[in-house]
């Protein structure tokens, strides 16, 4: 530029910049109204868990004995080998469904709720030994896509059968059924208490999730790629230290790991689910400044504290000042969510 430039003649230069997303709500203020519907897993409700955990610690306590001389009945325990293919008229279509086959399975006829609807009652009366076949429809509500309204052949061996011998439930097994009770009461109580916690958790993170899933539909945005690929990279950084801190990776599996091409690859295969984050992101910070909200100073500190410990524990480097920018999103997502809550007509569904 030195070399070239004369005084006597213009010198114009352009410098591209990405500049602070604006957020536009649609509808305007619309996150003051929210109605939201949470859907609620049925398998958290405390009274059920609590029960269903009771009724597990019992079974553990007792023998399982060899059935010789009947089938499979309600309470059995049974030894299955499975196979499934798909049912189709012209036989050079049918196809074997991998993910419906088991070697060895182990089946407490007391989960059939578990199962493929059907599956229980067809093998009901099975002996050791003996082979069944049947049809069975995957339902619509199938957690594989992929299965759903599938119509499958089933054949299965059973190749071990056990009935359960028991113990009476009374009060002698309290110390058994949970360490420091000493009567049924009190390890029902115990336990009641214990999925409370757990159902309430559940709730708050089912309610924060629905809150949230709103949000980022309820906004417009431009979003420069720049902040795309900053939020993407963090989220893939947060997956490698979960990863790193379940498996202990080596060197050469976390190099590979975090090379370019595989975080480019997690970059594209997880657009969506980035966008939507970075749009939830943009809301809550939008609606943090909106109602002056505001979190202790000496909460953000201790946050900060703590998070740079977790980077050293794991000998991560890591930027103090972007952490402390991380932590404050959180402690703002928080008390924005907080906000939410009090404000919107939140409805409870279980499903």
């Amino acid at each position: 530029m030195e070399e070239t430039y004369s005084s006597q003649k213009f010198l114009r230069y352009d410098i591209i910049v990405d500049v602070a997303p604006e957020v536009k709500w649609v509808p305007e203020n619309g996150y003051k109204n929210l109605k939201i519907v949470v859907e609620i897993d049925s398998d958290i409700d405390a009274q059920r868990a609590s029960e269903q955990e009771l009724k597990r610690r019992y079974k553990s306590l007792g023998l399982l004995r060899i059935i010789t001389d009947r089938g499979l009945q309600i309470g059995d325990v049974v030894v299955l080998d499975i196979s499934a293919t798909t049912i189709d008229q012209d036989e050079s279509n049918v196809q074997k469904i991998p993910s419906a086959e088991s070697k060895g399975f182990h089946f407490d006829t007391e989960d059939g709720d578990k199962v493929l609807p059907g599956f229980l009652d067809s093998i009901i009366g099975i002996r050791q030994g003996e082979t069944k076949s049947f049809p069975l429809v995957f339902p619509e509500s199938w957690r594989q896509e992929n299965l759903r309204g599938v119509h499958a052949q089933f054949t299965v061996e059973c190749k071990e059968l056990f009935y359960r011998e028991l113990p009476e439930l009374n009060d002698s097994l309290a110390e058994k059924l949970l360490p420091g009770c000493t009567t049924l009461e009190q390890v029902k109580e115990s336990l009641l208490q214990r999925c409370l916690e757990v159902e309430q958790t559940a709730k708050e993170q089912a309610t924060d999730n629905a809150i949230l899933d709103q949000l980022h539909k309820m906004i417009e945005v431009d979003i420069p790629q720049s902040l795309f690929e900053e939020q993407g990279r963090q989220l893939y950084g947060a997956q490698l230290l979960q990863i790193q801190a379940n498996m202990k990776l080596n060197e050469q599996q976390l190099a590979s790991l975090s090379s370019p091409k595989a975080v480019n690859e997690y970059l594209e295969s997880q657009k969506e689910n980035i966008t939507s984050v970075i749009k939830q992101n943009l809301a809550v910070g939008d609606i943090f400044r909106r109602e002056n909200l505001q979190f202790p100073t000496e909460e953000l500190v201790k946050e900060v504290e703590n998070s740079i410990s977790e980077f050293k524990r794991h000998k991560q480097e890591y930027d103090e000042e972007r952490i402390r920018e991380q932590v404050q999103e959180v402690l703002e997502g928080a008390k924005v969510l907080e906000w939410l809550k009090e404000h919107a007509e939140i409805e409870y569904k279980t499903r």
